[in-house]
């Protein structure tokens, strides 16, 4: 049986598919993201406190080599097989290069409940993996268009990292890093206790959201669609690879694979928006929050620890 906080983004899907009138106000879901953010941060920040260690450089060096290897693995299927155009390829490979919060949040909740170990760093995973797609999907583009990028780098640079969430995620690293499990347990118990509560209203909301992208599917774009639907199940190799390699524990390449087989529906479509202006932004909404996303949260992550566990 999946996780409760699954079930929740299931109530919402089926709550959007049969037209309900239940919705989330926008300032509610502002402060739920937030919330949660925060709430990953300082748990991260927190297991890191007096375990800080010089070789975390190397390992999130490790990490990030699956945004760069994802998206040049994949933009000749998205071009060649898949016969989407220039634009909507390299935006793809962004998207799928780069990562998602909500299914991260997901997986650190299944490995809790699971009690599979994973090391304090693996908050870390999230951010490193944030950015380098983004950089690699828009240089394969000014590679193969003749158009230019829009934006500069140093403007991406800006955008993606001062991204609400980067700073929320961080921010509580490094509150959570600073004041440890004893001296700010009056404010981190509450944020780290209701983690899982906030994750599940969350969740309703994307299941609500998803749910919009579905209407109408393009069917016209089937080879796309399938791609969003099979791709999880490949790129996930591809971190636990490289987690397997970097010797982390169990629980830590279990998020790995989650996240290199996940889509970015938060940074990426910011990024490649103004970047990118000729790419269809609503397709990757569709392929990465409609498709790929409730694939991972419903029966991804499960397989993926299976496999993990057979390779181990």
């Amino acid at each position: 049986m999946p996780d409760i906080v699954v079930m929740f983004f299931l109530l919402g899907l089926v709550a959007g598919l049969l037209k309900s009138d239940l919705t989330i106000p926008k300032a509610a879901y502002d402060t739920l993201s937030l919330l949660l953010m925060l709430s990953i941060g300082l748990k991260g920040g927190l297991a890191l406190h007096d375990n800080l260690e010089w070789n975390l450089l190397l390992e999130l060096a490790g990490v990030a080599t699956i945004g760069v290897i994802i998206p040049l693995l994949i933009f000749p299927i998205l071009r060649f097989v898949c016969r989407a155009e220039i634009a909507n390829s390299a935006s793809l490979v962004a998207h799928y290069g780069s990562v998602s919060a909500g299914t991260f949040a997901v997986v650190i909740a299944y490995a809790s409940s699971n009690n599979i170990p994973l090391n304090a760093e693996t908050t870390l995973y999230l951010v490193t993996l944030e950015l380098p797609a983004i950089i690699v999907g828009l240089l394969l583009y000014r590679m193969f268009s003749q158009e230019k990028v829009a934006s500069r780098q140093i403007e991406l640079w800006h955008e993606t990292l001062t991204n609400r969430g980067v700073v929320l995620l961080l921010g509580g690293v490094i509150i959570g890093y600073m004041y440890g499990p004893n001296s700010g347990a009056d404010v981190t118990s509450l944020f780290t206790s209701m983690f899982k509560a906030v994750l599940a209203l969350f969740l309703l909301e994307m299941g609500l959201t998803a749910a919009e992208t579905l209407k109408p599917i393009p069917w016209d774009k089937w080879r796309l669609l399938l791609f969003a639907a099979i791709a999880p199940f490949g790129l996930s190799f591809v971190g636990i690879c490289i987690g397997l390699a970097l010797g982390v524990p169990e629980g830590s390449v279990l998020v790995l694979a989650s996240l290199a087989a996940s889509a970015s529906y938060i940074a990426a479509p910011a990024a490649i928006k103004t970047a990118i202006p000729k790419a269809d932004i609503g397709l990757a909404m569709l392929m990465s929050l409609g498709i790929t996303f409730p694939i991972n949260v419903l029966v991804g992550i499960p397989i993926y620890h299976a496999v993990i566990q057979q390779l181990s």
